[in-house]
């Protein structure tokens, strides 16, 4: 075998070199062959003679936990492995080609142009400074010989082929004027643009509602049938299985199992590919646990408060929230929203991204002042109070958001960040620590977890520090804005556990936005459904999943993804 090190990119100059054309490991046909590949990093093993091979027209998908090494897999396709890394392996080809001493050059080739990625956070991944069809015209300018009158248009073209509502317009503007739906679909069609035999997806729906991933699985499917090859990462069974060819399930750097889709989903010879499967959110685990992780015990945490069980904690009344746009426009985010909210129960808050789910949350949580309508909160005035009236009342209400990377400040440490909403809540002197380790403890954390920052933590532990400051200041209510969707299912498995053992214990009252149906019918006791800023269908929980009266939620029911 061969150790290789991924050289560094090279801006010294445009010019490319074709990689040099082998056969291919795997023999016969397969665009990607790779054979017992390992990576370390500083000695540690990140990955372990792992091999698989693509077929073109055909996917395979690695699944498996957030440390799993699948990502580290994926990338190492792409020479993005970083720079202090050790790679082995007997074989590591793409398309003929041996990817184990390529020079920067031939790696710049090779990305974007003959192999696509799709990332994850396009938040992150798409340049800020840059309105998205520029982006994907400068990917058509180094990879295709289009005009730049061509470009333009091919881009526009390729925005509404992911599902882009209105190409001409989105192809103006910047990543941040965009829903999260948006960005990921405008992430997708830069991937597109030089017309890769190979798509590397690592988590490529994570971030979209049920039918605009729906959308995007089936253009992933067509262009598998038109011959291009993919990877799939994922932590979606559904996804998966929807897509796959060939499943490789990991876990801490090593294959647990691997084989066709009715094999591993079905048949699983592993136990934790079974365990995988257990954790799986949908209508049929409502009131069991999904994770082995013992029920937390959240002693010393009040809530929703004694006698309150069964009272309106939230209440919204004819909610409407106009923004401006360009051009002396506007955008109805919200448009006449009204619910309730009972002590104790949950609220979840489903549609399709730009539904205005999100715009709604920030009206409860008094972050955005609406047009009309009004929020009361435990039968007081909310929204009509100036900030000043409010703030005395803010520790009675916290928020988990989707991305805790991003909500917390990445200098402070995890004991700086619960300290932070301790002295907020009134904790002061000698038992802030004690009362932070206390906290970590009752969301599956410990001590040694109080000195790391945020990007010393996994998603899942990110998330359990983001429930642990929500806690610090005893809420009575609990907004939730998408808090599982990007972790993997077994960690959402126990996040979901998490809460749920929360409610049942404290009586928090629970406002849950998902794009996942799944994880709705799981966790919540009544849904709303919004589209175009208006709810079009709402009632418990089973009764509109399993009766749907308005056509979008029949809609919606229909593009879930099911493991079967």
């Amino acid at each position: 075998m061969i150790s290789t090190k991924t050289p560094g990119r090279d801006h010294a100059t445009d010019k490319v070199e074709t990689p040099p054309r082998v056969t291919p490991a795997g023999g016969g046909d397969a665009l990607v062959a790779v054979r017992d590949l390992s990576i370390a990093i500083g000695g540690r093993p990140i990955v372990s003679d792992i091999s698989f091979s693509i077929e073109p027209g055909t996917c395979t998908a690695l699944v498996g936990e957030s440390g799993a090494g699948k990502s580290m897999t994926a990338h190492a396709l792409l020479g993005l492995i970083p720079d202090s890394a050790t790679i082995t392996a007997g074989a590591l080809d793409f398309d003929g080609r041996d990817l184990r001493n390529l020079s920067t050059r031939q790696w710049r080739k090779l990305r974007g142009g003959d192999i696509g990625l799709v990332l994850q956070d396009a938040l992150v991944s798409l340049d800020p400074l840059v309105p998205v069809g520029k982006q994907i015209t400068e990917t058509l300018r180094l990879h295709t010989g289009l005009s730049r009158r061509e470009r333009k248009d091919r881009a526009r073209e390729l925005l509404g082929r992911v599902g882009v509502p209105d190409p001409a317009q989105t192809f103006d503007r910047y990543p941040h004027q965009l829903s999260g739906g948006l960005r990921q679909r405008a992430l997708i069609a830069t991937a597109l643009a030089g017309e890769p035999r190979l798509i590397i997806a690592d988590e490529p729906t994570t971030a979209l509602d049920v039918t605009v991933q729906a959308q995007v699985l089936d253009l992933l499917a067509q262009l598998k049938e038109a011959g291009t090859g993919l990877l799939l990462v994922s932590h979606d069974l559904a996804v998966v299985a929807a897509l796959a060819d060939h499943i490789v399930v990991m876990r801490s750097g090593e294959v647990m199992e691997q084989g066709n889709p009715e094999e591993v989903l079905h048949h699983p010879s592993s136990d934790y590919t079974r365990q995988l499967l257990e954790a799986v959110p949908s209508a049929s685990s409502r009131g069991e646990r999904l994770s082995p992780a013992p029920v937390a015990h959240f002693s010393g945490v009040t809530a929703g408060g004694p006698g309150e069980s069964g009272g309106i904690s939230v209440e919204t009344s004819g909610l409407r929230r106009v923004f401006p746009l360009p051009g002396g426009q506007s955008l109805t985010a919200v448009d006449d929203v009204s619910f309730t909210i009972a002590s104790g129960t949950t609220l979840g808050i489903v549609g399709e991204s730009g539904s205005g789910k999100s715009t709604v949350a920030r009206i409860v949580l008094g972050l955005e002042r609406p047009d009309d309508g009004e929020v009361h909160i435990g039968g007081q005035p909310w929204t009509a109070l100036s900030e000043a009236q409010r703030r005395p009342r803010r520790h009675l209400m916290q928020v988990i958001s989707q991305d805790p990377l991003s909500s917390f400040d990445p200098r402070y440490s995890v004991e700086a960040l619960l300290t932070e909403a301790l002295r907020a809540s009134g904790v002061e002197g000698g038992g802030i620590r004690d009362r932070g380790v206390k906290l970590l403890e009752q969301v599956g954390l410990n001590a040694g977890h109080l000195s790391r920052h945020p990007l010393q933590l996994s998603g899942g532990q990110r998330q359990r520090v983001a429930i642990a400051r929500a806690l610090a200041t005893s809420p009575r209510i609990i907004v939730c804005d998408e808090p599982v969707s990007a972790l993997d299912v077994s960690v959402q498995a126990q996040v979901l556990d998490l809460l749920s053992d929360l409610q049942e214990q404290t009586n928090v009252t629970m406002l849950f936005i998902s794009h996942d149906l799944g994880v709705i019918q799981h966790i919540a006791d009544e849904v709303a459904v919004m589209r175009r800023g208006r709810v079009v269908e709402s009632g418990p929980v089973d009764e509109v999943f399993t009766d749907p009266r308005d056509a979008y939620t029949r809609e919606l029911i229909a593009a879930i993804p099911r493991l079967t």
